[in-house]
């Protein structure tokens, strides 16, 4: 059988060793932005309109250590609508572990706030995002957004950032993430958001889980932009489960 270079089975990695393959750089002054989606074998994005339709088990293990790796989740509105977002559920144990490993967590073993880009504020301050949480969320929005609907969300217990006049803009989004110290980011999408991270030359690293199964329909790609464009990238690691999952890691060449 032909192996895939540098392929290595999931299920013969520990715990420490799965998350020193996913580890943030060190020493970061600045924000690395890493994006994580879960694709079908024909590109599909989501499977029932939802990306938790296309998840695996070994999908599932690496979401969360992302998660519990990240100091902040970053997602578009029209993501956290579509999958009804809640705050982040994280390990506080591997929290604090993997930061006195310093590759990432968070020394409280707090979850990660999550960071919902929104140019209208249009958020229901009733929903998950604000009622299902540990720790408040940023809503990076802009000056032109309603001022009611600020408030709204300001009464809610959600942080009102604004970045751009009347649209978000993405090197404002990760300076204000900066700003807070918040330098390891995850993107969780949607499409619209990562085009644009994309686009704008800001992506870092993609993790890709291709699950094993074909779609069809219309379902969307992982990333949607205005332009065409080409980011080479250069792959990191290739991860294996039993049930035909393939666990990519990619970096910007």
């Amino acid at each position: 059988m032909q192996r895939i270079p540098n392929a290595i089975q999931l299920t013969e990695l520990t715990a420490d060793r799965l998350a020193d393959l996913y580890a943030y750089p060190a020493a970061l002054d600045a924000p690395w932005v890493r994006t994580n989606f879960v694709s079908s074998i024909d590109g599909a994005a989501t499977a029932g309109d939802v990306s938790q339709g296309l998840g695996t088990p070994a999908d599932k293990t690496v979401f969360l250590l992302l998660r519990d790796l990240a100091d902040v989740i970053l997602v578009g509105a029209g993501t956290v609508r579509a999958e009804n977002y809640g705050g982040a559920r994280t390990d506080a144990a591997r929290r604090r572990r993997l930061h006195e490993r310093a590759i990432g967590g968070h020394p409280d073993g707090a979850p990660p706030p999550l960071a919902v880009v929104t140019a209208s504020a249009a958020l229901e301050p009733g929903s998950r995002l604000f009622t299902d949480t540990a720790v408040p969320p940023l809503i990076l929005t802009t000056a032109a957004a309603p001022a009611d609907r600020k408030q709204a969300i300001a009464d809610a217990g959600g942080e009102v950032i604004e970045v751009g006049g009347v649209a978000c803009t993405q090197k404002a989004i990760l300076a204000a993430l900066a700003e807070r110290g918040l330098y390891r980011v995850l993107c969780e999408g949607g499409p619209h958001l990562h085009g644009e991270l994309l686009e704008a030359d800001l992506v870092d690293e993609l993790c890709l889980t291709t699950a094993p199964v074909l779609i069809g329909g219309t379902a969307r790609r992982i990333t949607l932009s205005a332009h065409e464009f080409q980011t080479t990238m250069r792959r990191r690691h290739v991860l294996l489960d039993d049930d035909g999952t393939i666990l990519t890691r990619w970096v910007r060449r």
